[in-house]
C-alpha cells in the first residue's frame, strides 16, 4: 500500500498574497509531492472536519464558538495575526481533522504524514502566532481518552517553542511534551514543556543532529510511548525568514530520517506534521516541507511498504 499521506484542498483558502503567513504552501506542497512522484492525487487521504466536541478536549468551548463565529477580541486577533474568513475557519478545523486522521493512520500502519499541522502556539482559550487550534494537543487528548494509546510523546522540532502545547498538556502526565527550539526566538515568554531543549542561534547541521540523536536515545526508552507526534518544522532552515538556526536541506532530511528511524526501530508508530516554515519563495518553501515526505517515502518503501 502507499505511504499514508493526508491532504485536503481546503488547506489553502484564498489569502492576501502579501501576508507573512504563506497560506498557499499547503497546495504547493501537494503539487510538489505529486510532481516528484512521492504520491498520486488518488492516494491522498481526505480528512473530515474535526468535530467540536473533539476540539473541546483541548480547547475552551467558548473560545471555539468565538473563533468560528468571527467574534474574537481585538487582542486575540492581534495575537493570531491571520484575517478571519469562513474559508479560513473551515480550513482550520479540517486541518485538525487531518492531523487526527494522520495519527490514526500511523497507529494502524506505523508511519503517516500530514501535509499540514503542527499548530503548537494555540492555547486553551486563545490563539497565537498564526495558530488557532492546537492539533497536537487535540490528538493527544483524543487518543488517550479513547484508549487508543496509553502514552504519547510530542517531539517538536519547530524552531519556535511549543508553548501552547506545553501549557494545554501540563496536567496530562501521559502526554510528554518535548521542544527543541532556538533559545532566542518567539515566543518571548516560554512555557515549561516536560523537556525543553533550547538551542543557540546559528547552530548548524552536525551539532543539531547530535542533539536530536541524543534526545531520542534517552527519551524513547525512558517513556516507551505508544505514538510519537513529530513536528517537523522547517523554520530551522538557514534560508527561513523567521528562524535563527542554520540547517541545510541535507540537515533537515537527516533530522527527519533520524526521528522516524529511531521510532520505527523501537516499533513506535510516528506521525509527521509539517510545522512552521516561512519564505517569500513559496516554491522553495514547499520543496523544503516536502523533505519530510520524501524521507518518509524512502523509509516506507525500504522498511514498511
Amino acid at each position: 500500500m502507499p505511504l499514508p499521506l493526508i491532504y485536503h484542498e481546503d488547506y489553502s483558502p484564498d489569502f492576501p498574497p502579501e501576508h507573512r503567513f504563506p497560506m498557499d504552501k499547503f497546495r504547493l506542497l501537494r503539487d510538489h509531492l505529486v510532481d516528484s512522484g512521492v504520491t498520486q492525487p488518488a492516494d491522498l487521504l481526505r480528512p473530515q472536519l474535526c468535530p467540536r466536541e473533539v476540539l473541546a478536549l483541548a480547547h475552551c468551548p467558548d473560545y471555539i464558538e468565538r473563533y468560528l463565529s468571527a467574534e474574537l477580541s481585538r487582542e486575540d486577533q492581534r495575537r493570531l495575526g491571520l484575517p478571519w474568513s469562513e474559508a479560513l475557519a473551515r480550513r482550520t478545523i479540517r486541518a485538525v481533522g487531518g492531523s487526527l486522521l494522520a495519527a490514526e493512520q500511523a497507529l494502524q500502519h506505523g508511519l503517516a504524514c500530514h501535509l499540514a499541522g503542527g499548530t503548537h502556539h494555540a492555547h486553551y482559550d486563545y490563539p497565537a502566532g498564526f495558530c488557532i487550534f492546537n492539533d497536537m494537543a487535540v490528538i493527544s487528548h483524543y487518543l488517550l481518552a479513547a484508549g487508543k494509546v496509553g502514552k504519547v510523546l510530542i517531539f517538536d522540532c519547530d524552531v519556535h517553542q511549543g508553548d501552547g502545547t506545553a501549557r494545554i498538556l501540563a496536567d496530562t502526565p501521559d502526554a510528554i511534551t518535548v521542544s527543541l527550539h532556538c533559545e532566542k526566538n518567539f515566543p518571548a515568554r516560554k512555557a515549561q514543556s516536560d523537556w525543553d531543549i533550547p538551542l543557540p542561534m546559528g547552530m548548524g547541521d552536525a551539532a543539531y543532529l547530535a542533539v536530536v540523536d541524543d534526545a531520542l536515545n534517552y527519551l524513547l526508552p525512558l517513556y516507551r510511548p505508544d505514538l510519537v507526534i513529530y513536528d517537523a518544522g522547517v523554520d530551522v532552515h538557514q534560508d527561513d525568514a523567521l528562524g535563527y538556526l542554520k540547517l541545510t536541506d541535507a540537515g533537515v532530511t537527516a533530522r527527519d530520517e533520524c526521528v522516524m528511524r529511531h521510532c520505527l526501530g523501537r516499533d513506535i508508530p510516528v506521525v509527521g506534521l509539517i510545522g512552521g516554515g516561512y519564505s517569500k519563495d513559496r516554491q522553495a518553501l514547499a520543496r523544503r516541507h516536502g523533505l519530510l515526505h520524501h524521507s518518509a517515502k524512502r523509509i516506507w518503501s525500504a522498511d514498511l511498504g
